[in-house]
C-alpha cells in the first residue's frame, strides 16, 4: 500500500528508542523528511538520517527549539507524532507519590504533547496536517500502575479527542494510540525498573519478562514490537485514513476486554 508520505516532514518526540526510533525508521522508510527530537540523541536515531534535535520536552524552551528547528531546516510541519513519556519510576503507592511526581507525570507525558502541538499547530493548519499522540491502555485499566501516570495518559487520550474537533474543520486530523505492553529495551534493561521488579519476585530479568504476557493476560501471548506500533502510527498519519480522527487505536494484543 502506498502511503502516499513522500517528501513530507514529521516532527517525533522522544526519538531515541523504542516506539519513537522505530517510527523514525518507518517513516524515512516512506520517503518522510523526519526531525527526532529526544533528550539524549542516540547512535541508532543518528544513524537514521533523520535531523536529530537534544531537547527537553518538558519545557517550554526545549518544545519551541524543537518546533522552530523543524520549521527553520524544512520549511513547515505536516505530521506530528508526540510519542515522549514515562512513568516506570513513579511510586506504584499513591500515598508515597509527593506532588513532585504528579507534576513530572503530567508534564512529560501531557504538557509536552500540549506544547509541541501548540507550536506546531500554524504549520499544520496551513499543511492540512495530522497528529498522533501516544498514550497507553494504563489510561483506560489504570489500575496497578502509578496514578499519576494513569491519569496523565487518560487526559493524553482526552486531548486528542478535543484537538480532533476543534481543529478537524481546518483540515487538521488528530488520533490516539495506546499500546500495551510492547517489547522495547527496557525489558533488556538489566539497571532498569522492571529488572528491579524481576527480582523483587525473585525472578531474573529473562523469567519476568517471558511470564508477563500470561501475568497481564494478553490474547497473543506476546508483546507488541515497536514496529508494529510505528506501522499504526504511519497509517494514521497518511492520506490512506484520511478520514480518521478523534479515534483511539488500542494495539495490546487483546489485553483491554471490555467493548
Amino acid at each position: 500500500m502506498n502511503l502516499g508520505l513522500t517528501a513530507k516532514t514529521a516532527v517525533v518526540t522522544g526519538a531515541s528508542k523504542g516506539i519513537g526510533l522505530a517510527t523514525v525508521r518507518t517513516l524515512i522508510d516512506e520517503g518522510v523528511r523526519v526531525v527526532g527530537a529526544a533528550r539524549t540523541i542516540t547512535p541508532e536515531l543518528k544513524e537514521t538520517g533523520a535531523h536529530a534535535v537534544s531537547a527537553d520536552l518538558s519545557t517550554t524552551e526545549g518544545v519551541s527549539a524543537l518546533i522552530d528547528t523543524a520549521l527553520t531546516e524544512f520549511g513547515g510541519i505536516d505530521l506530528l507524532v508526540n510519542n515522549v513519556g514515562g512513568g516506570d519510576k513513579a511510586t506504584v503507592n499513591f500515598l508515597g507519590a509527593e506532588d513532585s511526581e504528579w507534576s513530572e507525570a503530567f508534564d512529560i507525558n501531557l504538557l509536552s504533547a500540549v506544547r509541541a502541538t501548540r507550536a506546531a499547530l500554524p504549520s499544520l493548519i496551513d499543511r492540512r496536517g495530522a497528529i498522533v499522540n501516544i498514550s497507553s491502555i494504563v489510561g483506560l485499566t489504570p489500575g496497578g500502575f502509578p496514578a499519576a501516570y494513569g491519569a496523565a495518559k487518560a487526559a493524553l487520550t482526552a486531548l486528542g479527542k478535543s484537538l480532533a474537533e476543534e481543529f478537524g474543520p481546518q483540515g487538521v486530523r488528530v488520533n490516539t494510540i495506546s499500546p500495551g505492553l510492547v517489547h522495547t529495551s527496557i525489558y533488556r534493561d538489566p539497571d532498569g525498573p522492571i529488572s528491579q521488579w524481576a527480582a523483587a519476585s525473585g525472578m531474573s530479568l529473562a523469567e519476568f519478562v517471558q511470564q508477563m504476557p500470561k501475568s497481564q493476560n494478553v490474547t497473543t501471548g506476546r508483546m507488541a514490537e515497536p514496529e508494529e506500533v510505528a506501522a499504526l502510527i504511519a497509517f494514521l498519519l497518511s492520506d490512506v485514513a484520511g478520514n480518521i480522527t478523534g479515534a483511539n487505536y488500542i494495539i495490546d494484543g487483546g489485553t483491554v476486554k471490555t467493548v
